[in-house]
């Protein structure tokens, strides 16, 4: 095992700890940027130090093709390949092998379909098959057949060579019902059995485990037993964010979280909405992954308290204020409203400033709510005129529900993790 987890503080089910990796000491709650190809699209590995960025997440099918991950090893591991001396994850590959990239022609217009926040998904099951075998695909590059095993792809990652490495499994979107969502579960307890034998760097990448069951109870508390009774070094939570309902979702987490060892970190995949952040470390959770924040920015939409600022709007042609005045970096302090609105509809370099600024608020917020849970301390304050102040140790997530209109299920959430919010929440 080539990491320590040390909780730090406590409130009710949060918890704020310290994941000490190969690379980098982390501070949880933390969010991973994703950086498909060792990349952060338009921001320097200088500038993701600059604005805290502990861990950035690569994308091992990817990254197999291209630079492949036999040169990422030969010239010294990605950490040395994109010059970023901080942590690395690397998933597994085995989502891209069902649902990624694709362009179809439809009625004779050209539409482009994306995996972004999994509010568009696009099955590729036609592409892929999956049998115990692995996982069967179709390249992207000369249209060959492509078989991933999990011996295969934990020695991608060997070579690859991040902090932690994600067991493949057998990916099945929540909106699937059936017997195939627990052959998935009991194929996913057998791939890792797999992974761990194929694992050949365990005191130098730590190999997660990832809990699949769709939003079956039964299903989800047998392969957390399973992963659990084979003691990895961690443990992720699948499957979701793929377009089940808010209530389920939590409902998964909440389970998952309470199951889970308390001395291991848990990484929920795919979740990248502040709010869901909030909701899911009240609930126990430490990390979590999520193109949103730089996609989003690349749209020209800026994350903001009050939830989203579209700078491509009208209204931002005259607005000399910077995107949020409570903000402390570098594109709130030198930049206005105005000037990144006449950049995004334009140039690259208003994807670049928006892209700078949502991870900064990403980031931030999580370090608000390790701070909050280190000092003992409730961190959501539900009436917004507390939060008037620069305090940032305040997470002021409820500020985008200034009727008092918070979501049920968020309601609901809070009060399983013993947080109060009921003030706040429409009768």
């Amino acid at each position: 095992m080539a990491l320590r987890f040390e909780v730090l503080g406590r409130f009710n089910r949060a918890r704020a700890a310290q994941l000490t990796l190969p690379h980098f000491a982390c501070q949880t709650p933390l969010f991973m940027p994703v950086g498909t190809q060792g990349t952060i699209k338009g921001l320097t590995t200088d500038q993701l130090e600059e604005i805290g960025c502990q861990i950035i997440l690569g994308n091992t099918y990817h990254l197999a093709l291209r630079p492949t991950s036999e040169l990422i090893d030969e010239l010294g591991g990605l950490h040395k390949f994109m010059n970023w001396p901080r942590a690395l994850l690397t998933d597994s590959g085995g989502f891209q092998m069902v649902s990624c990239i694709t362009n179809l022609y439809v009625a004779g217009i050209f539409y482009t379909q994306w995996h972004f926040a999994y509010i568009f998904q696009v099955s590729l099951l036609h592409l892929a098959d999956i049998t115990e075998k692995g996982v069967t695909f179709q390249s992207p590059v000369d249209g060959k057949p492509m078989l991933l095993t999990p011996e295969e792809s934990i020695q991608i990652q060997n070579r690859i060579g991040a902090d932690i490495i994600m067991a493949l499994d057998d990916v099945v979107r929540t909106t699937i019902t059936g017997p195939r969502i627990e052959e998935a579960m009991y194929r996913t307890l057998r791939w890792v059995d797999r992974c761990i034998a194929a694992h050949k760097r365990p005191h130098e990448q730590n190999l997660f485990g990832i809990v699949q069951g769709g939003l079956d109870p039964v299903l989800r508390d047998i392969c957390v037993r399973g992963l659990v009774d084979r003691n990895l070094p961690g443990y992720a939570i699948g499957g979701l964010a793929g377009g089940e309902d808010k209530d389920s979702f939590w409902r998964v987490v909440a389970q998952c979280t309470a199951a889970l060892p308390e001395d291991k970190p848990r990484y929920v995949m795919g979740v990248g909405y502040p709010l869901d952040i909030v909701v899911c470390s009240a609930l126990g959770a430490d990390m979590y992954d999520c193109v949103y924040p730089t996609r989003t920015a690349r749209f020209g939409t800026a994350l903001v308290p009050e939830g989203v600022l579209k700078l491509k709007h009208n209204a931002m042609v005259n607005d000399t204020r910077p995107i949020d005045p409570t903000c402390a970096c570098m594109v709130c302090k030198n930049y206005t409203r105005a000037y990144i609105h006449c950049l995004v509809t334009k140039d690259a370099m208003g994807s670049q400033l928006l892209s700078y600024h949502n991870l900064y608020y990403m980031l931030q917020l999580s370090r608000n709510l390790h701070s909050s849970i280190v000092e003992g301390r409730c961190y959501i304050i539900p009436d917004s005129n507390l939060c008037a102040s620069r305090n940032s140790n305040v997470v002021r997530f409820l500020w985008q529900f200034p009727k008092g209109d918070v979501p049920e299920w968020v309601c609901n959430a809070m009060d399983v993790a013993g947080i109060d919010i009921s003030s706040c929440c429409s009768s």
